[in-house]
């Protein structure tokens, strides 16, 4: 524990940088599916979004979300650093859960996507890229605000 108070500014600076590349992920990929329900099925363009979703997600994505709960998770361990008795930190808590959730949706879609199964319209996968923008905010107003 003493190592993770030691070097405190290093894994915080960890953590914004992994939870911003996540996030990068995550407002892109439902954006990817939007151009992707564009196309047909077997054409060249539609392969093509098939690599781009499966590379964005698991060379860039699942890392960063990985990285972003370890080290969230070893800082708020810290004894003090966290309020675990305040109402933001729980709601900071559902909100990243969420994010998982989102996560683990954007992969379920990928995977129907890949199989040429798709059952969402374009106007669903604009709708669902509203959704970790909204959680993001929420985040980062928990964290730095405290309300």
């Amino acid at each position: 524990m003493d190592f993770v108070v030691d070097h405190l500014s290093w894994f915080l600076s960890l953590h914004i940088m992994a939870f911003t590349a996540w996030m990068a992920g995550t407002f892109y990929l439902p954006r990817l599916y939007v151009y992707h329900t564009q196309t047909t099925p077997g054409t060249a363009e539609s392969e093509r979004f098939k690599i781009m979703e499966r590379k964005l997600l698991r060379q860039i994505m699942t890392p960063a979300m990985i990285v972003t709960v370890l080290v969230g998770g070893m800082m708020s361990s810290v004894p003090g650093l966290v309020d675990w008795n305040s109402g933001w930190w729980w709601t900071k808590v559902i909100c990243v859960l969420g994010l998982m959730g989102f996560h683990g949706a954007c992969s379920k879609w990928r995977r129907l996507f890949a199989e040429d199964r798709n059952p969402h319209s374009e106007k669903y996968y604009r709708i669902a890229n509203e959704v970790p923008t909204i959680l993001m905010v929420i985040i980062v107003i928990m964290i730095m605000v405290r309300p």
